[in-house]
């Protein structure tokens, strides 16, 4: 894809699932990729695998909820690569159970790590895009928070919080080239649907129920992501700012 070789790219919950094939996919376009993550010996992982291959990457270990960790790992990956060109949110994490059972204190980590963490990484990387006139910003959020999904209720609102705030900031920063869309995955074969599976009943028989699901026949893989991510990332998609995509076989459908 056009415009992406030597840019500058954060991933968030870069150590694994769809981060993982993201990072992996931005360092063959020849991005220099800076990974972020809680899990840092996964972090380091993927980071060694790009730099062994002849790509440039860096890991840097940090709870996303924490403000001040990620002003100062954002400062520490661009004294490191350069200036970010583009960033991509993707770190997430959720447990299935209905909202009624939830407490409090689920909320508030649910909230800290899927959404804070894409406002205090925006506040951190924005400022250096607007001085600079350009930039990328691809969200990743979840077709449950378009249209929904049981046992998921926190998650599911804080999923379609990153859309709407997507599109806010789409508008607050058209005029300084930067774009922002929002990439919805469906169900996909992530460690986060694993421990879905693992905690039913019938795992094997959940599994068959959301495969049959999906129009396309299949859940998903991470390494189905990243051609939608890249793409919005690239200058192929310049003119596009503001819009969410499902990435989901078909599970839903929106217009």
């Amino acid at each position: 894809m056009r415009g992406l070789s030597d840019k500058v790219v954060i991933v968030t919950g870069g150590a694994s699932g769809i981060g993982k094939a993201t990072c992996l996919r931005f360092a063959d376009e020849g991005s220099k990729v800076a990974i972020f993550d809680l899990n840092g010996d996964g972090a380091s992982e993927v980071a060694d695998s790009i730099n062994n291959e002849g790509g440039t990457a860096a890991s840097f270990t940090l709870d996303l909820a924490d403000y001040g960790a990620v002003q100062k790992a954002v400062a520490d990956a661009e004294a490191a690569l350069g200036p970010i060109d583009i960033m991509v949110n993707n770190a997430g994490w959720d447990r299935f159970e209905p909202f009624l059972k939830n407490t409090p204190d689920f909320w508030n980590k649910i909230i800290g790590i899927n959404l804070l963490s894409v406002f205090n990484m925006h506040h951190a990387v924005i400022p250096g895009m607007v001085e600079r006139g350009a930039g990328r910003v691809v969200n990743i959020a979840s077709d449950a928070g378009r249209g929904g999904s049981s046992g998921e209720a926190v998650y599911s609102a804080c999923k379609g919080g990153i859309i709407a705030f997507g599109k806010t900031m789409a508008r607050e920063h058209s005029r300084q080239n930067i774009t922002f869309n929002t990439v919805c995955p469906g169900v996909t074969d992530t460690p986060l649907f694993d421990g879905f599976l693992e905690g039913s009943d019938n795992p094997e028989k959940l599994l068959q129920a959301f495969t049959r699901a999906v129009p396309l026949g299949r859940i998903g893989t991470p390494d189905d992501l990243p051609g939608a991510i890249l793409f919005l990332s690239s200058d192929d998609a310049a003119f596009i700012t503001g819009q969410t995509i499902s990435v989901s076989g078909g599970l839903t459908m929106h217009g």
